[in-house]
């Protein structure tokens, strides 16, 4: 199966909405029971995947090469190591020591993934075209999700490192990127890439929550209302973003999907009331739909043999 690196976006969305059902389960609003199942979906597609990747190095390693050395979609390779960090916040519980490894893996090859890919970019010569919200996935992503990690195996302080790098890169990022859609609109064939535009301020929000202590501040809040924000530009532009066809390629909006309600949900956890209280269980909800709608589809084309080409 010619497996290509969006497909770990599946373990990110999986993962995420299994974050979001184990915070409700403990603020008593559901089973606990679902959230352990998608955690254990989520790491069985990031095995399945991660397997099928491998194969394609030793049997396809020139098409490999290529995807690699696209000005566009090279940086989906961050997904890798991205998805092997929240594969292992997933096992944790369960599984420690090998959750430990793959943890270590995945913040290891995040960061020398980061740090290769941000250098390309700064010897410059990329074309207008090639900047969309993928640019996002190596430091922004990668930095928010390596914070999480890191917090969920009792490393805070390293957590708030890759917090930070993950937060500047975003910021510093996101005018380049926005200045990118309102000059140069999107090919059809890339706008599923929107969907990473989505996730920074929510995921954001989840990891600043996950590195810091005590009630949330006026940061987290802050960034909830942006991510709140994120969502409705996103809702308007539905009509826009159906225009392509439905491929695996849309669980690149499942990330910020689901770390929306995570975020509500991690705010009331830790004692917030409010707008995000009250919009928790209706984001959740919305997520779960939204997400089980992909999943769904996604399924039928591997039933129909078409999820994959070749």
């Amino acid at each position: 199966m010619q497996v290509p690196a969006t497909f770990f976006g599946m373990v990110l969305g999986l993962g995420g909405l299994g974050n979001g059902w184990r915070t409700a389960a403990r603020l008593g609003l559901a089973p606990g029971v679902v959230g352990e199942a998608l955690a254990l979906a989520s790491v069985l597609v990031w095995a399945a995947w991660l397997g099928f990747y491998a194969l394609r190095w030793f049997h396809d390693r020139d098409r490999v090469l290529a995807e690699a050395r696209d000005p566009t979609g090279a940086f989906f390779a961050s997904l890798v190591p991205t998805a092997t960090m929240i594969a292992a916040i997933a096992l944790a519980p369960h599984w420690p020591a090998p959750a430990w490894a793959m943890a270590l893996a995945g913040l290891a090859g995040g960061t020398l993934f980061a740090a290769w890919g941000i250098g390309s970019l700064w010897m410059g010569g990329r074309a207008p075209e090639a900047t969309t919200p993928i640019l996002y996935m190596p430091t922004v992503g990668g930095g928010f999700v390596a914070a999480m990690t890191c917090a969920a195996f009792g490393m805070k302080d390293l957590g708030l490192l890759f917090f930070g790098a993950g937060l500047l890169s975003w910021l510093t990022m996101e005018s380049v990127v926005v200045h990118r859609l309102i000059l140069r609109t999107l090919p059809v064939s890339l706008r599923a890439s929107l969907g990473l535009h989505l996730a920074p301020p929510a995921v954001a929000c989840v990891a600043y929550l996950a590195v810091t202590d005590g009630p949330p501040d006026r940061l987290a809040q802050i960034l909830f209302g942006y991510a709140l924000l994120h969502a409705l530009v996103t809702l308007r532009m539905v009509p826009w973003l159906r225009e392509q066809p439905f491929a695996p390629g849309a669980w690149a909006y499942t990330f910020g999907v689901s770390a929306l309600p995570l975020a509500a949900l991690r705010l009331t956890e830790r004692g917030l009331d409010g707008p995000s209280a009250a919009l928790a269980l209706p984001l959740f909800a919305a997520a779960n739909l939204i997400i089980g709608w992909i999943a769904l589809r996604t399924l039928a084309l591997l039933v129909r043999g078409r999820l994959v080409s070749g």
